[in-house]
């Protein structure tokens, strides 16, 4: 039995999902303690900074994370260690741009009358040098499928900035420069802890080459369109509402949006196993294996939603209380939850069809759907919030999106690649689940 045990904490897919479900639940306490502890309009202004941060931040994991994995999963030690070598020098260039963009708007701050933008123009150069080991080791952690590592990984940085701001509330200091500067040692820490570790191997960088470097630069400049898919819809939604609605409707959205976590879990989870799965069976010149592991996992993790769908409907206001306390009751946030539950049951589809369409070397047509998609968001967000002048208008847009993103998806794949039945993934994804529970239950009754 012990040992089963540890084979089964062992599995690449158990750690994969528990170390995204520990992550997501220090990232919503920490949430919560940021709602309770500030008041709405810093709310508002620090998740503006973050979401900016972060979406132009995923110029440079979207840029790297899915091309790294290509190139590195299942090659040489040689060969490994050129790619991460390229990787570094392709990051470090990112990375010196983006700072090299950002010096002049420094001098220019008070010229800057959003306190978001202040604070992201002022600090972000920072935050992206300090960011960058831990994310050239989560690239190398991912391609290894050493998930047991990428949760320590994690686990430094989301538990550090948890306590950093537990200590500020304790000594009576917390304050909205307060929780920027716990997050920029968090950074420090974990980017420290992963090149004394040796995973970001940072020594590879002098087996770095010509060749390797424009491999990632030809497949990222469109794969980065996938990567920046949720970052940029959700952005476009904080920017529209920032502009039409203000700071304090951007802390309300933010709140329902950030408890679909939970569904960005599974999504997260299943696309970090199913990567190399799928790369590996297009190596193989299999198109049959990758439209069968794509048709497998759109499936089950519909399934998996639907029974969490339906208890999110009933039980919104539960955890909009629970997260934003008790000045977040009687906001839109609940029914802006619930829609968002609604529209999450085509993300698998939108997500696994245009992270495939990557996979089998059409990051470019990829690239074009994202943009498609993107202006349907923008458009919608403004007709939206004009026709009903609260965040509703920017929720709905969501639906419209998802689901021209998921059938544009599907038809590239027919049309490029291989012609599926869209309903088959559900029919497929069904069947795996139906024999995985019947294993479980017949393993349940041997024991008894």
């Amino acid at each position: 039995m012990p040992s089963k045990i540890a084979a089964a904490v062992k599995n690449k897919y158990f750690l994969s999902l528990s170390g995204n479900v520990i992550m997501s639940g220090l990232g919503m306490l920490t949430l919560a303690i940021i709602y309770r502890s500030l008041p709405i309009q810093n709310v508002g202004v620090w998740v503006l900074f973050q979401s900016t941060l972060l979406l132009v931040d995923t110029l440079r994991s979207g840029f790297l994370t899915t091309a790294f994995i290509k190139f590195y999963a299942g090659t040489t030690p040689e060969r490994s260690a050129e790619v991460t070598g390229s990787a570094w020098i392709v990051g470090l260039c990112i990375t010196g741009l983006l700072v090299i963009i950002d010096i002049p708007a420094i001098f220019f701050l008070k010229d800057i009358h959003d306190d978001g933008y202040m604070l992201f123009f002022k600090w972000s150069g920072l935050c992206f040098i300090l960011m960058l080991p831990m994310f050239i080791a989560t690239c190398v952690l991912q391609g290894e499928q050493r998930f047991d590592r990428m949760l320590y990984v994690r686990g430094v940085s989301q538990g550090g900035f948890l306590l950093f701001i537990l200590i500020l509330i304790v000594i009576g200091e917390i304050s909205l420069m307060g929780v920027l500067f716990s997050y920029l040692l968090s950074f420090l820490i974990s980017s420290i802890y992963v090149i004394a570790m040796g995973w970001a191997r940072i020594n590879t960088i002098k087996y770095k080459s010509r060749s390797g470097i424009l491999q990632l630069y030809h497949f990222g400049k469109y794969s980065v369109g996938t990567n920046l898919s949720a970052n940029l819809f959700s952005y476009s939604d904080t920017f529209i509402i920032n502009v039409l609605l203000g700071k304090a409707a951007i802390a309300v959205y933010n709140l329902a949006q950030s408890l679909m976590q939970l569904v960005e879990i599974l999504l997260r989870s299943f696309a970090a196993t199913a990567l190399p799965s799928l790369s590996a069976a297009f190596t193989q010149e299999s198109p049959i294996g990758v439209i069968h592991i794509l048709k497998k996992y759109v499936g089950m993790i519909t399934v998996v939603l639907i029974p969490l769908v339906i208890g999110g409907w009933l039980l919104a206001d539960i955890p909009i209380y629970l997260i934003g306390g008790g000045k977040y009751v009687g906001t839109l946030a609940a029914n802006a939850f619930r829609l968002f539950l609604t529209f999450s049951l085509l993300y698998p589809a939108d997500r696994f069809f245009g992270l495939t369409l990557d996979v089998v070397n059409f990051p470019q047509i990829n690239f074009y759907k994202i943009l498609v998609m993107l202006t349907i968001n923008i458009s919608m967000d403004f007709l939206g919030i004009h026709i009903f002048g609260n965040i509703y208008g920017a929720a709905l847009s969501t639906g419209i999106w998802v689901v021209a993103g998921s059938f544009m998806g599907y038809w590239a794949i027919n049309k490029y690649y291989y012609k599926f039945s869209f309903w088959s993934s559900y029919t497929v994804g069904f069947t795996e689940s139906k024999i995985l529970v019947n294993n479980a239950l017949q393993k349940f009754r041997k024991k008894k």
